[in-house]
């Protein structure tokens, strides 16, 4: 689904126009972006967690070369679902 379509299906469900589907969809983006990079973990109950760990530094292969490269620490974002989203997927 891109994020287009998914602007159509929350406004159809929340009755709104495409327009202000979109704009609660970018505010609900910036916030949860907003929320990771100044608090680092945002709780969703029942759908989800999202927080940000991070990731050593190691030392991996170029595949195209076999020499061996350092890849530097980072910081990724993990999402662990929720039981209810679990639930539902299955």
């Amino acid at each position: 689904m891109t994020k287009a379509e998914l602007v159509v299906k929350i406004a159809e469900k929340a009755n709104l126009t495409k327009a202000n589907a979109e704009r609660a969809l970018n505010a609900f983006l910036e916030t949860v972006e907003g929320t990771l990079v100044s608090e680092g973990k945002l709780t969703l109950t029942g759908f989800g967690t999202f927080m940000v760990e991070e990731r050593k530094e190691r030392i991996g292969r170029n595949p195209r070369t076999g020499d061996e490269i350092k890849i530097p620490a980072t910081k990724v974002v993990k999402f662990r679902p929720g039981k209810l989203l679990k639930e539902a997927v299955k």
